[in-house]
C-alpha cells in the first residue's frame, strides 16, 4: 500500500482556512508580516505606526493568528529564505482552498438530509449531485435561502427569485441562519447564527460527520482536536454560514463565487465591529457551549458557595483580614 506524506504546512492551511481567514492570500498576508517586521528591526518603527491604516492591521492580526496556530512557525518564517517563505505560502493555501472544496462536497448530501423532515421525503425530492432544482427553484431550499428583508411567502417575491428578476447580493443574509428560521427586523442579533442547520454543519465539519448527532465529546478524530480546537472563533462560523448558504445554489458560476465571497466577508465584518463585540463575545460563548461543552470559562466554574472549598476560602480571607488588621494596629 502506498503511503502518502502530507505536507504539514497543509494540514495548518486547512485549520486557518477554516478558522482564521478562509478567502485570503496568504502569501501577501506574509510578505505583509515580514515587511513590518523588517520595518521594526531596521528602521526603528514602532507597530503602531506600522499598522495605523484599517486595511494593514487586519492583515497583521491574521498574520500573527497563523503564527499562533502553527508549530514553530515564528521561528521558521523569520529566517527563511525568500524561496521557503514561498513554497510554505503555496502550501498553507493549498491546504485551504482544498479544505473548502472538501468540505463544499462533503455537506452537499449531508445538508440535504438535514432539511429533510423525519419520516417524509421532500417534494420534490433533491439529489447529491443535481443543482438545477436546488435554490430559489425548490420550495423548501428557496425558503431557508430567502433574504432576511423579503417574504419567501409573497408570491410575486418567489417567482422574481426564482426568475432572477429580483438578484440577491452576497450581503443578504439568508434566513437559514438565524434561530428557527426565523428573523425579526426589530434586533438583528436576536438569533443570528444559531440555527441548528448551522450547528450541525460545524459538528460535521469539526467534530466529524458521527458527531453531529450525539455529544461532542465522544469525538476523537475531528478536526477541532487535530489541532487542539477548544474554542469557535468568528471566522470559523462565518466559514460554515457561507458553506451552508451555498449548498443549495442551483448554479455554479462566477458570480455565485463572488456572491459567497461577499457573503463571508459581510459576516466577518460584522464580527470585527468593536460596536458589537458585547453580540458577539455572547454568540461565541453560545457557540461554544454547543460545539465544546466541556471546555467552559473560568467564570462558569465558580465554586458553590456553600461547598467546603468555598468555606475553607471564606475562612482563610477572614483570618487574612484579621492579621492585616492587627498589623496595621501595631503599626500606628
Amino acid at each position: 500500500m502506498k503511503i502518502s506524506h502530507q505536507d504539514p504546512y497543509v494540514g495548518h492551511g486547512r485549520h486557518f482556512g477554516r478558522t482564521i481567514h478562509a478567502l485570503c492570500r496568504i502569501q501577501a498576508i506574509i510578505n505583509n508580516g515580514l515587511f513590518i517586521q523588517e520595518r521594526i528591526d531596521l528602521d526603528g518603527h514602532s507597530l503602531q505606526e506600522l499598522v495605523a491604516d484599517p486595511t494593514t492591521a487586519r492583515q497583521h492580526a491574521i498574520f500573527e493568528q497563523l503564527m499562533q496556530i502553527t508549530p514553530n512557525f515564528h521561528e521558521t518564517i523569520f529566517t527563511a529564505s525568500q524561496e521557503e517563505v514561498t513554497r510554505i505560502a503555496d502550501m498553507l493555501q493549498k491546504g485551504a482552498n482544498g479544505a473548502r472544496s472538501d468540505d463544499t462536497k462533503s455537506l452537499k448530501g449531508a445538508v440535504i438530509e438535514w432539511i429533510t423532515p423525519k419520516g417524509q421525503p421532500l417534494n420534490p425530492p433533491l439529489t447529491r449531485n443535481v443543482k438545477i432544482d436546488r435554490g430559489y427553484h425548490h420550495e423548501h431550499t428557496g425558503s431557508l435561502l430567502c433574504p432576511t428583508g423579503l417574504n419567501w411567502q409573497d408570491s410575486e417575491v418567489k417567482e422574481k427569485l426564482k426568475s432572477g428578476e429580483l438578484l440577491v447580493s452576497g450581503d443578504e443574509w439568508p434566513v437559514c441562519i438565524y434561530h428557527g428560521y426565523t428573523y425579526g427586523p426589530e434586533d438583528l442579533w436576536n438569533g443570528a447564527f444559531r440555527s441548528l442547520l448551522l450547528v450541525k454543519a460545524f459538528k460535521h465539519v469539526f467534530t466529524s460527520p458521527s458527531s453531529v448527532d450525539k455529544d461532542p465529546k465522544a469525538t476523537r478524530s475531528g478536526n477541532a482536536r487535530l489541532h487542539d480546537m477548544t474554542s469557535v472563533t468568528p471566522a470559523s462560523i462565518a466559514y460554515i454560514a457561507t458553506q451552508v448558504s451555498l449548498f443549495s445554489h442551483q448554479h455554479c458560476n462566477a458570480d455565485n463565487v463572488t456572491d459567497s465571497e461577499r457573503f463571508y466577508n459581510s459576516v466577518l465584518e460584522i464580527f470585527m465591529d468593536p460596536d458589537d463585540s458585547d453580540e458577539v463575545n455572547k454568540l461565541l460563548d453560545w457557540w461554544s457551549r454547543q460545539i465544546f461543552p466541556g471546555h467552559l470559562v473560568a467564570s462558569e466554574r465558580l465554586v458553590n458557595k456553600d461547598s467546603a472549598l468555598a468555606r475553607i476560602k471564606a475562612r482563610c480571607v477572614q483570618r487574612k483580614a484579621l492579621r492585616d488588621t492587627a498589623n496595621n494596629g501595631r503599626v500606628s
